[in-house]
């Protein structure tokens, strides 16, 4: 079927899934009452690749929705996102960076989503006039590239991409646009399915660098489907970064992350960040993996890479800046650098912090540093 078949027979109720995962009527109530509170959309392709016979599929992790997500705890904006939009729908925290809010809409709603708040929910923080936000852009001439996320920013019609291609790659100071998407890894014929989608990034690939960075969690995700959709980008000259984000029971083990790690350089996509899962509203109880954890999961993953996947960071994106999680020392404390920062006394800042065994996030204020 077309990638507009599969949207459209995408699973978006607990009453069509029930079926599939042999949910009762009472854990399909159950769960109906959390996809009341954060949609779920699961296209066939993605949930052909869950083994509904395992309890713990990793799979099912990332698109099934959980009781847990009714948990209370966390926090809706765990990065500051508010404070640093400048105009609707755009945020400016770093000098060189600004970023567009698109879309509310992914093909699917992973469930580990740092932005549960208004995906699938609500349009209030999305770019609706494209003019301004080109507008600030160009007047920002300290912006020297710009990220086009959402939701994913390939859930806009082509002739909305169009438009943003066009009017970017016009303002002189940009260096490169990037494009925020999960589509080679949830709907992967959005990609090489649609020649002309294709065609618009080549011809505007011409004028200005343009960038994919999408978002593989899993080796089982690396199908033959999503490697032939990040061919069909890099062979029209568009490069492919990914964001991995460490997950509990998904990736958060060595060889697993490796083999993740190792899969996505064999397909030439560049492994860009690791991030540490964010303490967000519905998702802090069930993903979060403890930062002593992450840094020996990441180091056992590292050990398995060559040089390029080797190159890849494990950071969290803090209110203050992106914090590069470095190591622990000999004293049991861990080493914390600065790698973006919002503040200039923050810029390239080396810090330790002692942890205790289940912190998972560092505090808000990082007061004393």
């Amino acid at each position: 079927m077309s990638w507009q078949d599969e949207l459209r027979n995408g699973y978006r109720t607990a009453e069509e899934l029930a079926p599939v995962l042999g949910w009762t009527p009472e854990e399909t109530a159950r769960y109906a009452q959390v996809i009341e509170k954060y949609p779920m959309l699961i296209p066939p392709y993605y949930l052909s690749l869950v083994d509904p016979k395992d309890p713990e599929d990793p799979i099912a992790r990332l698109c099934v929705p959980s009781l847990a997500e009714l948990d209370a705890g966390g926090e809706r904006d765990t990065s500051g996102e508010a404070d640093n939009t400048k105009i609707e729908g755009l945020q400016h925290k770093y000098t060189q960076t600004a970023l567009l809010l698109s879309t509310n809409q992914c093909a699917m709603y992973c469930r580990h989503c740092f932005r549960k708040r208004m995906v699938g929910l609500t349009d209030a923080e999305l770019n609706k006039r494209v003019d301004e936000a080109v507008a600030y852009v160009s007047a920002h001439k300290e912006v020297n590239n710009i990220l086009v996320s959402g939701g994913d920013a390939f859930m806009n019609p082509n002739h909305i991409l169009e438009r943003y291609l066009r009017e970017l790659t016009a303002i002189e100071h940009l260096d490169l646009i990037r494009f925020g998407s999960r589509m080679p890894v949830t709907l992967p014929e959005r990609i090489y399915g649609d020649p002309e989608f294709l065609d618009l990034f080549e011809q505007y690939g011409k004028k200005k660098t343009l960038v994919l960075v999408t978002h593989f969690n899993h080796p089982r995700e690396l199908t033959e489907q999503a490697a032939r959709a990040l061919r069909a980008m890099i062979e029209r000259g568009v490069p492919v970064r990914n964001q991995t984000v460490l997950t509990k029971g998904v990736n958060d083990n060595g060889e697993t992350l490796g083999k993740l790690l190792s899969g996505l350089v064999r397909l030439g996509v560049m492994p860009y960040y690791i991030f540490q899962c964010r303490p967000v509203t519905g998702v802090k109880g069930r993903f979060q993996v403890p930062l002593i954890e992450g840094v020996k999961i990441v180091d056992e993953a590292k050990s398995y890479q060559n040089g390029l996947g080797k190159a890849v960071r494990y950071a969290m994106s803090h209110p203050r800046g992106k914090i590069e999680i470095v190591c622990e020392l000999p004293n049991g404390e861990t080493l914390f650098k600065f790698h973006q920062n919002k503040n200039p006394e923050d810029r390239s800042r080396v810090f330790t912090v002692p942890l205790s065994p289940t912190d998972t996030w560092l505090d808000g204020e990082l007061r004393g540093i």
